[in-house]
C-alpha cells in the first residue's frame, strides 16, 4: 500500500490537505501505540511500525516537494537521495548570480530592504517553478517535473540561507 492509498487519496501532486490531517489524526487515533500497551508484544511492534509509517507517509504528502518526488518515484522515476546535478546552463548561471547577491547583501547599507527585495525576486522565480512542476506532472512530463523538483530544492536552499542570514543581523 502507498502513502495515497494510506491516506484514501487519490495519487497526485494535487490533494486536499485539510482531508490528509483529518484522515492523519484519525489514524494516528486508531494505531497510537498508547491504545496498545496492554497488548501482546506483536501487537505493540506493529502498532509502533505502523504509527512510524503513517507519520512517515504524513510528512511526504504533507511537504509539496517531498510528495513530488514520491509521486514520481510511484512512476518509475526515482530522484528521492539522487546526487544528479543540473545540466540547465541558464538555471546554473542563475545560481551563481544569486549566490553573488546572497554574499553582497553582508555589506549592503541597508540590508533590510535588499533581503526583501531578494526574497521577493526569488519567491516569484519558486511560483513561477512550483506552476511549471504542477503542470509537468498533470501532463505526465515526469522528466520535466523530475527537474523541477530539483531547481525548487536549489531554491528552497538558497531562501533558506537567506533567512538564517537576516536572523544573524538581528543577533548581533
Amino acid at each position: 500500500m502507498n502513502h495515497f492509498e494510506l491516506f484514501g487519496l487519490v495519487p497526485g501532486f494535487e490533494l486536499d490537505t485539510r482531508q490528509l490531517g483529518e484522515t492523519y489524526r484519525q489514524l494516528q487515533t486508531q494505531f497510537h501505540p498508547d491504545r496498545f500497551a496492554t497488548a501482546p508484544e506483536r501487537e505493540r511492534l506493529a502498532s509502533v511500525q505502523q504509527a512510524a509509517r503513517i507519520n512517515d507517509a504524513f510528512a511526504t504528502l504533507k511537504a509539496p516537494l517531498r510528495r513530488a518526488e514520491y509521486l514520481l518515484s510511484l512512476r518509475g522515476t526515482e530522484i528521492r537521495g539522487e546526487q544528479q546535478t543540473l545540466q540547465d546552463t541558464a538555471f546554473l548561471m542563475q545560481q551563481l548570480e544569486w549566490r553573488e547577491r546572497l554574499a553582497d547583501l553582508k555589506s549592503d547599507p541597508q540590508p533590510e530592504a535588499a533581503i526583501a527585495d531578494f526574497r521577493q525576486e526569488i519567491g516569484q522565480d519558486h511560483r513561477h517553478l512550483m506552476q511549471l512542476l504542477i503542470d509537468s506532472l498533470a501532463a505526465g512530463d515526469d522528466l520535466k517535473a523530475a527537474d523541477c523538483v530539483r531547481k525548487l530544492k536549489f531554491v528552497d536552499k538558497l531562501l533558506d540561507e537567506l533567512e538564517r542570514f537576516e536572523d544573524s543581523l538581528f543577533e548581533s
